[in-house]
């Protein structure tokens, strides 16, 4: 199998993004390889499909955006590390479930190599460290192609998580990687995240 296709494309606005993801689901092929894309969003709230409006607990000059990714309400804003993956799932003969275990635990090998104690849920997607949580993840799943990905607080502004029921839980709060560490190697990070990732599907 080969490895997928990884773009860092830094700093980018959402809406574009998320257009650009659903044109190359659409147009790809069982030929078409595996892509993995690194991001990072000026400050945006963004609502899954199922997503209620009362998780928005204050409005703010921060725009609010509709997706039909999975899960509630979460936040991105720069210092925040995304990455989205573009799979194949009938090629790489995985099911769903298996697909979020390997975002989760690419976050929790990746937060190991830092000596922070990371953990999933099996109640609640996303990882926690502490009982905050650090990274959220939603996945739209069409055709056997997976959109979106995880989202991992490293190096942000988490004020306005504030304002939200973060993934719909009220009261939950949210940590960063920042709160652990006190030197940070963002490029580190997002190399051994990518890793972890592929290791896991693709080895």
């Amino acid at each position: 199998m080969d490895n997928p296709v990884v773009k860092n494309f830094g700093l980018q606005p959402y809406l574009p993004m998320y257009e650009q993801m659903h044109h190359f689901t659409q147009q790809r092929n069982s030929d078409t390889p595996d892509e993995i894309w690194l991001v990072e969003h000026p400050a945006v709230f963004t609502q899954g499909k199922v997503g209620k409006a009362e998780h928005l607990i204050k409005q703010t000059d921060i725009p609010v955006i509709q997706t039909d990714r999975g899960g509630q309400i979460t936040y991105h804003a720069p210092g925040q590390q995304i990455m989205y993956i573009l799979l194949d799932l009938k090629r790489l003969k995985v099911g769903i479930r298996d697909t979020v275990n390997a975002l989760e635990d690419s976050v929790i090998l990746t937060l190991k190599d830092y000596d922070i104690d990371a953990y999933a849920k099996s109640d609640a997607p996303g990882v926690y460290v502490n009982n905050e949580k650090i990274c959220s993840l939603g996945l739209h799943i069409q055709h056997g192609f997976t959109l979106h990905g995880l989202a991992l607080n490293v190096d942000m502004d988490l004020t306005p998580f504030n304002h939200i029921n973060p993934c719909g839980y009220a009261g939950l709060k949210m940590t960063q990687v920042k709160a652990y560490l006190v030197e940070l190697d963002r490029d580190e990070i997002r190399h051994k995240l990518t890793n972890y990732f592929i290791q896991q599907l693709y080895s």
